[in-house]
């Protein structure tokens, strides 16, 4: 029976923390953003993030997010991150609709992977910051 089962793989599909200068606050946030390369729509993009730390003792409530479609070659800001939850390891599950087929794809920044020192020109955002494919 579990071998009848077909799991689509997601190619196309990546997230990046980006770090940015607020002009309204005078500083730099830590924003993360869903980058969609493919060249179809994506539909009802869920996303579920949580931080926690490598020991489970410390971890952030779960955030929901909702985009009703994301546009091909396109990206949406999905949250921002607080200085104390970027140190911890984040996790953002995605599940959306490609026409009628549902994809599912965990995306983890590793606790100590997401820094000043890591961060890389992202193309398509125009910004620096952290990119997991």
């Amino acid at each position: 029976m579990k071998k009848d089962i077909q799991i689509p793989v997601v190619e196309g599909l990546s997230m990046a923390i980006a770090y940015e200068y607020n002009p309204i606050f005078k500083c730099h946030d830590w924003n993360v953003y869903i980058i969609n390369q493919k060249t179809l729509d994506l539909e009802m993009v869920l996303i579920v993030s949580k931080g926690f730390d490598n020991d489970q003792v410390t971890s952030t409530s779960k955030m929901r997010h909702k985009i009703e479609k994301l546009p091909a070659n396109s990206y949406a800001k999905v949250e921002l991150l607080q200085e104390e939850v970027v140190q911890l390891t984040n996790s953002f599950q995605v599940s959306f609709f490609e026409g009628t087929s549902l994809y599912e794809k965990t995306f983890i920044f590793k606790q100590g992977t997401v820094n000043e020192n890591a961060l890389r020109m992202i193309p398509v955002l125009e910004k620096k910051g952290v990119l997991i494919k």
